[in-house]
């Protein structure tokens, strides 16, 4: 039987199918186990965070894509707690502002960008290009490209170009020192339904509802389209993709939980150690601060 990591990675996707992930998996896994797992994965994530910070030679770029209502929020919420806040930074990215616009569509996401030591969450990604995008072709009107004057200019090698741009950006981020993981949760159109019928019963719930959204969803086909084109295209041993069942939050967190922990541990991190000269330096103040 795989292990969570390989049941969803995807490392090549040439023969990468969507329809092949089932949105409702859970395996041999237990909900009432769930929780007492789930913290003991962020527990070791956390000393693992801490060698990460003081090795100072990988940062971690953590990648969140989803439907609306899959759970993206959460996921991170409860996946990241109890790990250190000061080498974490979360990035939401909305729709571009006119300056965004203005330069080339990796430029803010290269922004924010982890440094070596820390953890970035991005909050959808720089995958927002190829799938909102490519879903509302005129979208790209506002990026005023050369040669692109209408969505009909907008052909397959228009697309192929971008997600070799992807490629490459993730490329030489991993030739530099950056971990990629991306993670795709993979909710079903039924259970998206229910969760956006609670938002509407719930008056606690009710500000994570747009109209909007219920636009989005009559274009799910063409989402999920766009989702298996992005994945087939961009996946790879370096920075590979992880198809996430979301239907049952529950097991979601473990799962990504448990590929976080596993990539890390991957890395074989080791604190730095002391040179013996300052060793020795250590040794005189610690004696001098007990004979005070």
């Amino acid at each position: 039987m795989k292990n969570i990591t390989d049941e969803f990675k995807v490392t090549d996707g040439e023969k990468f199918n969507l329809e092949d992930y089932h949105t409702d998996y859970t395996g041999s896994y237990k909900k009432e186990d769930a929780e007492s797992l789930l913290q003991s994965l962020i527990k070791e994530t956390a000393k693992l965070q801490e060698k990460l910070y003081a090795s100072n030679q990988h940062a971690v770029l953590i990648i969140f894509q989803a439907m609306d209502a899959a759970g993206k929020d959460s996921a991170i919420a409860h996946t990241m707690s109890g790990l250190n806040p000061q080498a974490c930074q979360v990035y939401s990215f909305k729709q571009p502002s006119a300056e965004e616009y203005d330069h080339d569509f990796l430029w803010r996401h290269y922004k924010a960008l982890p440094e070596r030591g820390r953890f970035g969450i991005h909050n959808r990604s720089h995958y927002e290009n190829v799938l909102v995008t490519k879903v509302h072709p005129e979208y790209i009107m506002n990026e005023h490209l050369p040669g692109i004057n209408s969505p009909d200019d907008l052909k397959h090698d228009f697309w192929e170009k971008r997600y070799k741009s992807i490629r490459d950006f993730e490329s030489h981020l991993c030739r530099t020192g950056t971990v990629i993981i991306k993670f795709f949760l993979h909710v079903s159109k039924e259970e998206q339904k229910e969760r956006f019928l609670k938002r509407l019963e719930d008056p606690e719930k009710n500000w994570k509802f747009s109209a909007s959204d219920i636009t989005e969803r009559q274009l799910w086909h063409k989402y999920m389209q766009a989702y298996q084109d992005a994945i087939r295209a961009t996946s790879a041993p370096h920075a590979p993709w992880y198809v996430i069942p979301a239907d049952k939050k529950w097991f979601t967190r473990i799962a990504i939980s448990t590929i976080i922990l596993e990539t890390l541990q991957q890395l074989d991190l080791k604190r730095p150690v002391l040179p013996v000269e300052q060793a020795g330096k250590f040794a005189e103040i610690k004696r001098m601060l007990e004979e005070e």
